[in-house]
C-alpha cells in the first residue's frame, strides 16, 4: 500500500505531576512496519524521562528505534538536546519521526539513520550522549546483539552514558545476560511504582494495559554495582 493510502491516525499523551503537564500528539501510520505506531513500552519510558525531567535540562540523550519517537519528544519537552534514529533500511521509519517532531512544534531535532550493528558514518560521527533511550527494542532476538553492539561503541565515546529501556515480557525462553557481559556492560532493573508507571491507563493511554512491563538502566560494566538481567523473552 502506498504511503498516501496509508490510515493515518493522531493519538495524545498527557504526562502531570502536580501543577506539571506534558501533551504529546504522535501521529500513527497503520502499516506492517512496527515502527510505525506506538507499543505498550512507550509511554512507560516516557513516563521515566518525564519523572526524571529536572535532571534532564541541558543533556544530549539519542533514542534509537524510534519509530514514532514518544520518549524522544518528551525529552525534548523537558529541555533535553534530542536525536532521533531508526533504521536507514526503513525511510518511512525515518519520516515518522520527522512528522512527530512537526506535530509537536519542534524544528530543530535532527532524525538519524543509524542500522543496528553496523559502523556506518551516521553512527561513527554521532556526538557524544548523555543518555540512549529504547523502548521494546528487544523484541526480535536476531537483533539482541546488533543492538548491544550499537550501544556499546556509542558508550565508549562518553563512559557514563546511560542506557534507558524498557522492554515487554512475551517469553521466558530467552536472554540477553550474555551480551551484557560480552559487551562489557551491566544493568538494574527499576521497580515502575518508583515513577508512577505501574497504571494500565498510564500517560491517560490504555496502551500499558495488563502487559508485563520492565524498565532497565544499563551502562558499561563497573559504572554502577547492579546485577545482571535476564530478560525473559
Amino acid at each position: 500500500m502506498s504511503s498516501s493510502k496509508r490510515q493515518k491516525i493522531e493519538k495524545f499523551f498527557k504526562f502531570s505531576s502536580d501543577s506539571e503537564n506534558c501533551t504529546v500528539c504522535i501521529p500513527e501510520v497503520l502499516d506492517g512496519n512496527y515502527g510505525m505506531y506506538v507499543w505498550p513500552c512507550s509511554p512507560v519510558l516516557a513516563q521515566y524521562i518525564w519523572y526524571h525531567r529536572a535532571s534532564l535540562k541541558g543533556k544530549t540523550i539519542l533514542e534509537i528505534g524510534a519509530g514514532t519517537s514518544l520518549p524522544g519528544i518528551v525529552a525534548a519537552k523537558c529541555e533535553a538536546t534530542v536525536i532521533l534514529s531508526d533504521s536507514s533500511e526503513y525511510p518511512q521509519c525515518l519520516a515518522n519521526c520527522a512528522a512527530s517532531c512537526e506535530a509537536n512544534n519542534l524544528s530543530n531535532i535532527p532524525v538519524v539513520g543509524i542500522k543496528w550493528g553496523q559502523f556506518t558514518p551516521e553512527l561513527l560521527n554521532l556526538q557524544p550522549v548523555d543518555i540512549i533511550l529504547g523502548s521494546d527494542c528487544f523484541f526480535d532476538t536476531k537483533d539482541f546483539e546488533d543492538i548491544i553492539v550499537t550501544v556499546a561503541f556509542i558508550m565508549k565515546k562518553r563512559p557514563s552514558t546511560e542506557f534507558w529501556c524498557t522492554y515487554q515480557e512475551r517469553s521466558s525462553s530467552r536472554s540477553i545476560e550474555y551480551l551484557l557481559m560480552k559487551w562489557g556492560l551491566e544493568s538494574r532493573e527499576i521497580d515502575l511504582e518508583t515513577f508512577e508507571a505501574d497504571s494500565p491507563t498510564l500517560a491517560g493511554s490504555a496502551l500499558p494495559g495488563n502487559h508485563t512491563i520492565h524498565m532497565y538502566i544499563m551502562k558499561k560494566k563497573n559504572q554502577l554495582t547492579a546485577r545482571f538481567i535476564i530478560l525473559h523473552k
